[in-house]
């Protein structure tokens, strides 16, 4: 996550190879064309206009995050809940906050609010600066997925540290990563991992790239939303 902030914006994992190492997850693509969500096996490539279509498996990519998803924990929402709230809840049912948690929630939306980066090109802007172009779209009374991540506070700058999520809907034809929402009803499906293994570029901007950016935690708060 760092590198993206420095404008590392090409990577050299195909999707391929990405999914050889998980089923579930997210990330972006090279240049930053659009958001990337995998569920079930299947890569999904959302655009600046909240559509969502299967990625090319020759696509390359400079960030994401995946895991072989395993349910440790289910938690019924028959009540509304915000994002917050929701967040609020899934807590609850940690048992601890130093470990990384895969999250799927899978429900009714009343509102869902989303952002998607805008495909960049050289010479690359810093992430601050590029997803000030970010094209946000709010869908309503939609059925679909929040596919993301709770990580440790201590995983900043490797990943997002806290909640990271993107959402699909249920035909797979609409998404984007997830500014707000308010859950009608649902199902939390929450995995615990202990594990973590980190796969780094050789890409001559990955190997120039200032990782140690100044205030870190502000600037992946600022261009995550949260």
């Amino acid at each position: 996550m760092g590198a993206l902030l420095d404008g590392v914006y090409e990577g050299n994992v195909t999707v391929r190879e990405l999914l050889r190492h998980g089923d579930f997850g997210l990330g972006t693509f090279n240049r930053l064309d659009g958001e990337m969500l995998v569920l079930d096996g299947v890569c999904y490539q959302l655009r600046a206009d909240g559509s969502a279509a299967l990625a090319d498996l020759d696509e390359l990519t400079p960030f994401a995050a995946v895991t072989w998803f395993h349910p440790d924990r289910t938690i019924d929402v028959s009540a509304p809940h915000d994002r917050g709230a929701l967040k609020a809840r899934i807590d609850e049912a940690l048992e601890s906050t130093n470990l990384m948690v895969a999250v799927r929630v899978t429900g009714d939306f009343s509102t869902i609010r989303t952002r998607t980066v805008t495909e960049q090109h050289p010479p690359f802007r810093p992430f601050t600066e590029a997803t000030e172009d970010q094209q946000e779209v709010t869908f309503t009374d939609v059925t679909g997925t929040l596919v993301g991540f709770r990580m440790p506070d201590y995983e900043q700058g490797i990943s997002v540290a806290g909640y990271h999520s993107h959402f699909i809907d249920a035909e797979h034809r609409h998404g984007g990563h997830t500014l707000d929402y308010q859950l009608v009803r649902g199902t939390v499906e929450i995995g615990v991992r202990t594990e973590l293994h980190l796969s780094l570029q050789r890409t001559p901007g990955f190997l120039g790239a200032e990782l140690n950016q100044p205030n870190l935690d502000g600037q992946i708060r600022q261009t995550e939303g949260g």
